[in-house]
């Protein structure tokens, strides 16, 4: 049975909204391995700080203190085809938890964030940007 719509961004919200997703994180057959090697035994740690950024992004709390560039540049295994199936997932995540207007306002923040930490981690000015071997899925 789908929980009801959540019509008001709140911290609670936020909450439900990052607790939902990593729990599909974990369940997803491409992005779980990632995940599963970054973050090896307790989750919670984890869920909280993205709880504080969501709530940075979102409702402008400030809790966030981090650099998520330096963090996700650390990681091992990631290709930049994975930031799609990410963001079809948060972005489904969204769509399921809450009314549209604020599932579209999570879908831009989340693109930016995105396209950050994608050329972040995958630009090089030698390279076109987006790699054209990344656009033949995008059409």
């Amino acid at each position: 049975m789908q929980s009801p719509v959540i019509e008001q961004l709140s911290e609670e919200a936020i909450t439900r909204l990052v607790n939902e997703f990593y729990a599909r994180i974990r369940r997803d057959d491409v992005l779980a391995p990632i995940f599963a090697h970054a973050i090896p035994g307790d989750w919670e740690p984890h869920l909280q700080i993205m709880r504080n950024f969501w709530s940075s992004v979102m409702l402008t709390s400030g809790r966030y203190k981090g650099n998520p560039v330096a963090k996700h540049k650390r990681l091992e295994g990631v290709e930049l085809d994975m930031f799609k199936r990410w963001l079809a997932l948060f972005d489904e995540t969204c769509r399921d938890m809450f009314a549209p207007a604020i599932a579209a306002e999570f879908k831009v923040k989340a693109e930016r964030i995105a396209e950050s930490l994608k050329l972040a981690m995958f630009y090089r000015p030698d390279r076109p940007w987006p790699p054209q071997d990344a656009l033949k899925g995008m059409t």
